[in-house]
């Protein structure tokens, strides 16, 4: 028995001693990168002259379109966020949108409870009750029961979570699909760029056709052009018309020819009529029809 619980406490002392030969030890520093912030940190403006619906309301939505990066996430995990969000809580962009409708509950709430007092009686801090300063037969205590609150309370609180669960299932889901047509835009411009050229005649030396380098330049950035014009209209189709308009025909005019540009602006429907002069950008690549069938096909995606 002793020999066994010898053996037994020599194996302890052997793996106490060669731990380390398990263990990974990096004598290397580690240097967290130094980030700086991108485009995607925008907020509202600064300008305390601007209105408070610029500020924080339906005004600032234009700059608060934010995707999350790893920075931000590093931040949202951070154990002191409880006390820097106690911090801001009086900038809150919400309480200062509900601030009416706070005041007006806080009011009736406080109106409620003085007049009670005054008719009803109240409890002062130690405990003692006091008499009603007003007496009248006329004025009496106001009050609602707590029935109806209990039993609409569950329903209330499920519909919130059902609404608030809607709406960023839908947000979630638009940016899905965006997301999906800067794939197949891509998509769209590789094909075109690696495929060029492949329909003209070969030489008499069985040679591989002579590609004109200027012309194929042409061709494929009046190609880039159309992607980012229906790009750009649905932009501006998914957008208030007194948010992008004005940058809108602007862009369009700075970028594209004058009378394709016209035509897009004054497109009843933009985005198709953009995809229109993309098709026939496509259509006048020099390629087998086949490979311009494949590159339609991203075409009818967009169409979806």
């Amino acid at each position: 028995m002793n020999s066994r619980w010898t053996v037994a406490l020599s194996v302890l002392a052997t793996l106490a001693t060669s731990g380390n030969a398990f263990v990974f030890v990096n004598h290397s520093p580690i240097v967290s990168p130094v980030t700086k912030s991108t485009a995607l940190l925008m907020g509202p403006p600064a300008d305390p002259s601007l209105p408070m619906t610029e500020q924080y309301g339906e005004g600032s939505r234009k700059y608060r379109r934010t995707v999350y990066n790893h920075d931000l996430w590093v931040k949202h995990r951070s154990p002191d966020r409880f006390f820097s969000n106690l911090r801001t809580l009086v900038n809150s962009g919400i309480y200062k949108q509900v601030g009416k409708e706070v005041a007006a509950t806080v009011g009736v709430a406080s109106f409620v409870c003085l007049w009670n007092a005054l008719v009803g009686g109240y409890q002062g801090f130690d405990g003692t009750m006091h008499d009603p300063i007003i007496h009248n037969a006329f004025f009496q205590v106001v009050g609602l029961p707590m029935i109806p609150f209990t039993i609409l309370t569950p329903s209330l609180g499920l519909l919130l979570v059902f609404r608030t669960n809607s709406s960023y299932t839908r947000w979630d889901e638009a940016r899905k699909f965006w997301g999906l047509n800067i794939n197949h835009t891509r998509d769209l411009c590789r094909m075109a760029t690696s495929w060029y050229g492949y329909q003209l005649p070969k030489s008499r030396d069985g040679l591989p056709p002579v590609i004109d380098p200027v012309k194929r330049e042409e061709d494929l950035k009046h190609l880039s052009l159309c992607t980012w014009a229906f790009v750009r209209s649905m932009k501006r189709h998914l957008s208030p018309p007194g948010e992008d308009e004005e940058d809108f025909i602007a862009e369009l005019k700075s970028r594209l020819p004058a009378e394709q540009a016209e035509k897009v602006i004054t497109a009843a429907h933009r985005p198709n009529r953009a995809l229109y002069d993309l098709s026939v950008a496509i259509e006048k690549l020099p390629m087998h029809f086949m490979r311009k069938n494949e590159i339609n096909k991203n075409l009818s995606i967009f169409e979806d």
